[in-house]
């Protein structure tokens, strides 16, 4: 049959299993919007207040579904304000297809109205991208999209369209989805040297990373570590794999991780990295970090190998499924003594809070991590909250903490928090961000109302970009050089403006009240909580150093 590009954009979209995309209209856009309206009753479009958050929208959906998430945009500007969102998935492996138009092909070229090579623009920051401006060649470039943003490490990837492709016709047949590219393998010697490291271990550690999400290692993960009685740090990305009661979970690793989790890397034999790349928030300083170990690594992307970190060993695969060919060989263990020094780390452990008044913000995500469910999905912006979030929340399930990690974008939090209530719209949603990044994008707050979503946000305000007024303090003698913004937003004012729900704690039992009412509710609710600037993330350990330098106090 003959479709216009228009039409095969949606056809293959459903091919594809999409059912829900995010986006903003526009000139360039018009004819893809028109078949969007026609296609209503299979595809769902959310229109948000800006492509910024259309592009954290369809990022927040990927991570909370697993899924490939799908945004729309116009040309120009409306390509451009992408961007972020785009980086932001990139940085983190998240799959995700991004549709934009462009003009007519006749005008490329030539600085028209809302020209621009976004395809040239977004080339460093997606697996691949793709300009077409030919009809024929539409379906299958968006068909080797959805393949390569979900083939070995995942990623988005951008497809450019002129509008007078939209407007053409072509021959199309609907196929299922193109088989994903083989994933590499290691050979047998790799995998028997990999399990020789583990039976081998005396002090092993599993470090955990947000590939196991990617791969769903998370079954295997958690037998490989019962099995081997091997303690277990996390990532940011990684959290909930391993149950937050689980003995053998230390916790957080890195610039605000445990101190368990840190010191037993400094004294592990083996580190054990699964879906893991030795960022720079872990491995603080790399020539230092796990020196007592021999490292074995498994990861899909070979290019993480040896990058920030001296590898012995490598097995370059599928987490999943290099775990799953070696955990019938790895042996039943028990280690006693390592076990009963980590285990003593983290007894000892304290972080001591040196003020005495103001809203304490572990009691506030403890307070809120008990009237919440195991399914709940928390979502982070960037700043302290988002690791007083990673430290005190009590994740017991994958997916369940979505943030991000590696471009650290304040402003991702509401539109992530939109796309996963879209996503999955029995789970409760709990935004979880500070005074500084819901001012970057809290016009979503508009997005959340319109779909009535009841996505709860509760706002750490210590009127002040606590982070870096943190290191600030800590490193720059206090100089709050553009850190003290001197806003005046009334919070619960400005919800009730968008037409949610606002309210103001500023202690437990006003939040706990607050929380109460806000679950009632059928559509979002702001919750602010104050607190003091003085507030600090702990324990810390500052960049270039080593546990031994640890602040704790």
């Amino acid at each position: 049959m003959k479709l216009t590009g228009a039409q095969i954009v949606a056809e293959v979209l459903l091919d594809h299993g999409v059912d829900t995309v995010f986006g903003y209209p526009g000139g360039a856009a018009l004819n893809i919007y028109d078949e969007l309206y026609k296609y209503s009753d299979r595809i769902r479009h959310v229109m948000t207040a800006h492509e910024q958050g259309a592009s954290h929208a369809a990022d927040g959906y990927a991570r909370a579904t697993g899924k490939t998430g799908v945004v729309f945009s116009t040309s120009g500007p409306g390509a451009t304000n992408l961007v972020t969102g785009i980086a932001t998935a990139y940085m983190d492996s998240i799959p995700m297809v991004a549709i934009t138009s462009n003009v007519d092909n006749s005008l490329i070229g030539r600085d028209a109205f809302q020209e621009i090579y976004i395809a040239g623009i977004t080339i460093p920051i997606t697996k691949m991208n793709y300009f077409v401006n030919d009809v024929d060649d539409l379906e299958m470039t968006l068909r080797n999209a959805f393949r390569i943003a979900n083939s070995g490490r995942k990623g988005p990837v951008l497809v450019d369209i002129t509008k007078d492709v939209t407007a053409a016709k072509t021959e199309f047949t609907n196929k299922p989805p193109l088989p994903l590219d083989p994933k590499p393998s290691p050979t047998k010697e790799e995998l028997a040297e990999a399990v020789r490291l583990i039976n081998n271990a005396e002090k092993p550690v599993a470090y955990i990373g947000g590939g196991c999400i990617s791969s769903n290692a998370c079954e295997a993960v958690n037998e490989l570590i019962s099995r081997a009685d091997i303690p277990a740090v996390h990532t940011l990305m990684a959290s909930g794999i391993v149950s937050y009661d689980n003995e053998l979970n230390l916790g957080l690793v890195g610039m605000h991780g445990t101190v368990a989790a840190n010191r037993a890397i400094d004294q592990a034999d083996l580190i054990i990295a699964l879906g893991a790349r030795f960022s720079d928030r872990v491995a603080l300083n790399p020539k230092k970090w796990g020196r007592r170990a021999r490292i074995l690594q498994i990861d899909i992307d070979a290019s993480e190998i040896n990058k920030n970190v001296h590898i012995d060993k490598c097995c370059v695969g599928d987490v999943k499924e290099i775990l799953e060919r070696m955990l019938e060989y790895v042996d039943k263990a028990q280690h006693y003594e390592w076990h009963e020094r980590v285990c003593g780390w983290r007894t000892k452990e304290r972080v001591r809070r040196t003020l005495n008044h103001g809203m304490d913000p572990k009691e506030i995500l403890e307070a809120i991590s008990t009237m919440c469910d195991d399914d709940t999905i928390y979502v982070t912006d960037v700043g302290q909250h988002q690791m007083w979030a990673a430290q005190y929340l009590k994740f017991r399930k994958p997916k369940k903490f979505l943030t991000s990690g590696g471009l650290g974008t304040m402003g991702f939090g509401y539109g992530a928090a939109i796309g996963a209530q879209m996503g999955k719209p029995d789970c409760r949603v709990v935004h979880i961000t500070g005074d500084g990044s819901l001012h970057m994008n809290m016009n979503e707050a508009c997005t959340a109302v319109s779909e009535n979503l009841p996505v709860i946000t509760v706002i750490f305000n210590n009127s002040v970009l606590g982070m870096v007024y943190q290191w600030q303090t800590i490193f720059y003698g206090g100089r709050y050089s553009s850190t003290v913004p001197h806003r005046k937003t009334d919070y619960v004012k400005v919800a009730e403006g968008f037409g949610a729900h606002g309210y103001r704690a500023e202690n437990i039992e006003q939040l706990k009240a607050a929380m109460a009412d806000a679950m009632k509710q059928d559509g979002p609710s702001w919750i602010e909580c104050v607190i003091e600037p003085e507030e600090r993330v702990l324990p810390m350990i500052p960049g270039g150093k080593t546990v031994e330098d640890i602040i704790v106090e």
